[in-house]
């Protein structure tokens, strides 16, 4: 085989249409093989002896896609100075842009050896990397750059959402191809959101303690490959077909206006603490890639709680994560991404910094910072709750959102005064730093915890299926079964729990920011109170598409909530609430103004009564201060949103006629579709908000009447 001296740029397995240029970052390392497995299961190793700025590599001529290989690194085995390199271990590429096979957790994959280096060959345990070609016909394919106050995100599984998919043809139920058919995408156009969040789709690998149990990694936060998509998740996954399986997936959620989100790992990895398996980074250059204790680099220095972090400060570290970020964008079309634990990536060094290298390179970055960017902004090491804190142009779940909804809803005490903070969009988290409620991706449920349904069916956690004595997940979840823990023929519990889901999806869909609905919670999707069931693929995992009429109820009403925030601005407002006014019927109006159930306007020793459980929302569409994207001014009905989490109903007073003369019902919790059987309400009257309950207002915008009527006149004159 000729071997050429090829480029130590870019990292990876480069294929140009005649051969392949390979390159590794090892700085630790004393030599480099690449190993070609071929067909028949023989190989042929290439030592690389061409070598700059820590760089291995050559080029193959006539090597091409489909092409299995994988790496052996030869250095010091010293793990007390945390270099940890053996070459009887067959390493992946970190920048292969696919894998094939699975990782079986064989001894061979392990140091056990107590005074020395594993002799035993890894070969035959371990995944193989695979050189792919990057040609797709993406003619037609252009990014979406859906404005973020347009934007509805829907959190979803590839597998857990298409696997029994009546619609899915059984061959592509659980893939890609599955996510991207006609009957999955129809149903979230239906719905109305604007972008599918993707849990994990990184290669991942199966944890072995998963495999003793019985079970397996259905999250996939264990990422190995950062390149390459996750093998499993491909109808043909085998010498690279995934990648084109994947492009194609994407291409046609563009077709249909929809954004792709991935949730991404650059944390940690899959290879563990120092008991874990050895598959690329630890055996490549294990003290460049991982952060490892200052007193002892023989262990890893972990605030993932899964055994490792990267080592964020390493220049090779950044350039790894960087480089795979432009390539899902540039590469695989993707439209922005989730960062799982951000704060990790924000510890240059021990604690959480702002201003850390690999935010700066994102700022500056012409490919990645111009694409969504959404932090889970909180890990598990010291410091590592980061609410608030990112930098402008990201975007963060805000866990504080999701727990005061929670709260308020199930009636505790001091709850109300956040609430109506987190409903407006949360500006005393983000507004001291100039950022807009895009900032704050609000949710009520995620993968992690419990769907919306047990979130109103249980008081306790119930993990037993984990094989963790119900030990593991959160223990505090803000929940309230509403009278009976789990399952229960109680028609009247039955139809409160109906309410508080239509309650929190209301709550979702009418609050500042960007909403973000996890998969199935639209279909009433249970668990059965398994609030962690990262290793439950399985039934308590996947959407069950066989619906019953409540469920199909559901679906209806949170259509119609999306629908209603899409076609009004002042529910999705770019900027905050300022107190701006606007003038109706000669009288100035505030554009948000606060009103006890007796219409006199909230007053600080209100916002402080402990059993405070009611209030009215005016929200003034005549006076939206900021101008649409052609800077033209922007107005829209007004609202009175009102709420009442108390257990019994509350009378409200409708305002005078100065905020308006007669409102109409357009949404009303109580009612299983959200419609309200008194549609029509005058100022000054009285309204009855049941317990529970949450009932929506609105009247026509006094400028948009104005506009309306001029033009009308100007038609009859020509």
């Amino acid at each position: 085989m000729r071997t050429w001296t090829g480029r130590p740029f870019p990292l990876g397995a480069t294929y140009d249409g005649e051969g392949t240029n390979f390159a590794l970052f090892s700085e630790i390392a004393d030599r480099v093989d690449l190993v070609l497995i071929h067909e028949d299961g023989t190989h042929r190793d290439v030592t690389l002896s061409e070598v700059d700025g820590f760089v291995w590599h050559c080029y193959l001529p006539g090597v091409g896609p489909g092409q299995r290989y994988g790496y052996r690194v030869h250095g010091p085995w010293n793990p007390a100075a945390g270099h940890r390199c053996n070459p009887a271990k067959l390493l992946l590429d970190p920048y292969a842009r696919a894998f094939e096979g699975q990782v079986d957790h064989d001894e061979a994959l392990y140091e056990r050896a107590a005074d020395g280096p594993e002799p035993a060959d890894s070969a035959g345990h371990t995944m193989l990397s695979v050189v792919t070609d990057p040609s797709f016909p993406w003619e037609g394919d252009q990014p979406l750059r859906r404005p973020y106050a347009d934007t509805v995100i829907y959190e979803t599984h590839v597998r857990g959402l298409t696997l029994t998919h009546p619609g899915v043809p059984d061959e592509l139920r659980g893939t890609y191809a599955g996510l991207a058919t006609e009957a999955v995408i129809d149903h979230l156009l239906a719905l109305g959101v604007t972008a599918v969040e993707l849990m994990p789709v990184h290669q991942y690998v199966q944890d072995g303690f998963l495999r003793d149990r019985g079970l397996s990694n259905y999250w996939g936060y264990t990422s190995i490959g950062f390149f390459a998509p996750h093998n499993a998740y491909a109808a043909r996954g085998s010498r690279g077909e995934q990648v084109t399986e994947f492009k194609s997936m994407v291409k046609k959620l563009h077709a249909a206006g929809l954004e792709v989100i991935l949730d991404v790992v650059y944390n940690h990895t899959a290879e563990g603490n120092e008991n874990g398996p050895t598959l690329a980074f630890r055996g490549i250059d294990n003290a460049s890639y991982y952060r490892l204790a200052q007193d002892d680099p023989a262990h890893y220095f972990d605030t993932t709680g899964t055994g490792n972090s990267l080592l964020m400060r390493h220049p090779n570290v950044l350039q790894l994560v960087m480089d795979s970020l432009r390539y899902w964008v540039t590469e695989m079309h993707v439209d922005g991404f989730r960062f799982d634990l951000a704060a990790t990536l924000a510890r240059q060094f021990y604690e959480v910094d702002r201003l850390s290298a690999f935010f700066d390179l994102v700022q500056q970055d012409p490919v990645v910072g111009r694409v969504k960017l959404i932090a889970e902004p909180w890990d598990v090491g010291e410091g590592g709750y980061q609410v608030g804190n990112f930098p402008p142009l990201w975007s963060e779940w805000n866990g504080k959102y999701r727990d005061s909804v929670r709260d308020f809803w199930r009636g505790e005490e001091h709850s109300l005064a956040e609430f109506a903070s987190r409903l407006t969009g949360s500006s005393d988290l983000y507004q001291h730093d100039r950022r807009r409620p895009r900032a704050s991706i609000n949710f009520v449920t995620a993968h992690d915890g419990f769907t919306l349904r047990d979130l109103v069916s249980y008081n306790d956690k119930h993990n037993e299926d984990n094989g963790e004595d119900n030990r593991d997940g959160e223990s505090t979840n803000r929940s309230w079964n509403c009278g009976v823990e789990g399952p229960t023929t109680d028609e009247g519990v039955l139809e409160l729990r109906a309410r508080q889901q239509r309650n929190f999806l209301a709550t979702l869909m009418l609050s500042q920011g960007i909403p973000m609905l996890a998969h199935g919670d639209e279909l009433g999707r249970t668990q059965r109170g398994n609030n962690n069931a990262y290793c439950q693929d399985n039934e308590i995992s996947w959407i069950d598409w066989d619906l019953d009429d409540e469920q199909r109820d559901l679906v209806e009403f949170t259509r119609r909530a999306i629908a209603l925030r899409a076609a009004h601005p002042v529910l999705r407002r770019r900027r905050f609430f300022r107190g701006e006014t606007a003038t109706h019927d000669g009288q100035p109006l505030p554009d948000l103004v606060w009103l006890r159930p007796d219409a006199r306007e909230m007053t600080e020793a209100d916002w402080q009564r402990p059993d405070a459980h009611a209030v009215c929302a005016f929200l003034n569409g005549d006076a939206i201060a900021e101008p649409d994207s052609r800077g033209r001014p922007v107005v829209d009905d007004s609202f009175l949103l009102l709420l009442n989490s108390y257990r019994e109903p509350v009378v409200f007073r409708l305002p005078g006629a100065t905020y308006g003369e007669r409102w109409s019902s357009r949404i009303d919790t109580t009612d299983p579709l959200g419609l309200s059987e008194e549609a029509e309400h005058k100022a000054g009257g009285e309204v009855t908000v049941e317990a529970h309950g949450l009932l929506l207002l609105s009247r026509p915008s006094l400028a948009r009447r104005r506009i309306t009527g001029s033009a009308d006149r100007a038609a009859k004159r020509r």
